[in-house]
Order: structure tokens, then sequence, then C-alpha cells
């Protein structure tokens, strides 16, 4: 027991032990990172989406995190190809696969749910097949998106296809322009198609992957893995949860490069493929 003579020496020694605790309890060295989402919202209803992800992630993990929403497909493919810094993205297969070939980002996380398109129309319109669509208003998220993707390798015909109007801001837009008589059928993610019984599926895309989210080579192996664990709990947390509910995925699991091997192929006949 320390003398009540010796008042300094204790107040140092708790000093330091609740210096030592404060400094235990916080990240050793928080970073401030960006977050690049694939352009499926207007750049303002995209802050909307994921603000509550970025909270979550901060809480989680002690880092700062800054979204980035490029305006369309065509810009997202732009800064993607010229390799615009960011230190986390999230996007689909045929870009996880990009990044990692050339630029040798780490997939963490992908959805627990794989991706798969469906072509919706009206029943009338429906029924009459995929050849009812040729010279048809067909609505899409711009290219080289994986609906716009998945859409061309529907209709392999050159000189049959459908009158492709690249023109939604959201997935949730083209179905609203069949609604509208701006269009005659729309290429959408099947949870989205799900979303609307009262349209009928024409055909649906091939199986792949679900939307990864990948860290750049730069970011450390020990931010990189809490970003990881914490999108693996996202299930969890009742206020970021509904990011999911917006995203139609249940959750989050591991992944790796191998999942996602050969998917770049789906861009090669886009303008800019190298």
């Amino acid at each position: 027991m320390f003398s009540s003579k010796c008042p300094r020496f204790v107040a140092g020694k708790l000093s330091g032990l609740l210096t030592a605790l404060m400094l235990f309890a916080l990240p050793l060295q928080a970073a401030n990172y960006t977050l690049t989402v694939e352009p499926t919202y207007t750049p303002e209803r995209a802050a909307e989406v994921y603000q509550p992800l970025l909270d979550y992630l901060q809480q989680t993990t002690g880092h700062q995190f800054t979204l980035i929403a490029p305006r369309n497909h065509h810009f997202f493919w732009r800064d993607l190809r010229q390799n615009i810094a960011t230190d986390f993205v999230f996007e689909e297969a045929q870009f996880v696969d990009y990044r990692v070939q050339r630029f040798q980002f780490v997939p963490i996380a992908r959805t627990v749910e794989d991706s798969r398109y469906s072509l919706i129309a009206l029943p009338e319109v429906a029924e009459q097949g995929l050849d009812g669509l040729i010279g048809r208003r067909v609505i899409c998220m711009p290219s080289p998106s994986l609906g716009f993707a998945m859409l061309a390798d529907l209709f392999t015909n050159p000189v049959a296809q459908p009158d492709i109007r690249s023109e939604a801001a959201s997935w949730r837009d083209g179905v609203e322009m069949i609604f509208g008589d701006e269009a005659d059928a729309a290429m959408v993610p099947r949870y989205i198609a799900d979303l609307y019984p009262n349209l009928v599926e024409v055909a649906q895309s091939r199986t792949l992957p679900g939307p990864a989210v990948s860290a750049s080579a730069g970011v450390p192996e020990a931010d990189r893995d809490a970003v990881r664990d914490a999108l693996l709990k996202l299930h969890e947390s009742s206020a970021a949860s509904q990011v999911l509910a917006e995203l139609g995925v249940s959750g989050f699991k591991a992944t790796n490069a191998a999942e996602y091997a050969g998917d770049e192929a789906i861009l090669k006949g886009f303008f800019g493929y190298q």
C-alpha cells in the first residue's frame, strides 16, 4: 500500500494507467479510406443508400470512410481503366476480376446471393418471347454494366436486335419506364424483378458470383481484414442492415480472387478493353 505521503507518485501511476487504457481502446492508427461503388444509383441517392454502411465501418474498424459514387458506368469504366486511386470498391464480377488481373486488388467479401439478371415485360409483351422484342425498346443501365452485358448475350444475331436504351439512372427506373410506356422491357437484377409480380420474365441470364468488396494492394492487411470481418457481421447490425435490404441481399461472405477468375472476359466486347 502506498503511503499517503506520496500523493504525486499515486497520481502519476493512475494517470499512466488511464492513458494506457485509452490508447488500448483506440485503433493504433486510424486511417482515411475511400469506398468506390458501382453507379447503380445517382450520386445523390448513393450517398443516402451507403451512408449507414460508412458509419458502420467507421464504428467497427475505427477508420474513416468516404464514398466515391461515379455519375454513370461510362465514368466508372474510364476511371477503372485508368486505375484512379481508391482503397476499397464494391462492384460486379467482371470489374472485380479486371482489377485483380491488372491492378492486384484483393477481393475480401461478396454478397451471399449470386448475380442473375432478368429480362421482364408486361404479360402481353412477354408472351411473344425474345423474338418479339426485336426492334422494340428495351431499357437497361449503361454499358459495361453487367445487366447490359447479359442483355447482349441474349441477342446474338447482330441484325436482329432490340432497341437498347441505356437511359436508366437506377435499376428501378428501368421498371418504372415500362409502366410509363417509355420502354417495352427492362433488364434488371433478379431481386428487382421479384419486386414486380405483375411483370413477366422473358428470359434470364447466366449466374455469376455476386458483387464483391475488394481492397487495393496498398491497404495494409490488418485494415483489409478488419473491413472484411465487419462486412461478414453486417447482417447483425440493425442500423446498417438497411443497406442489405436496399441491395437485395441477405449478407456478405468471404471470397477470393479465384472465385472471379475469368469473369473479366465479359468486358472484351466493350470500348476501351485491352
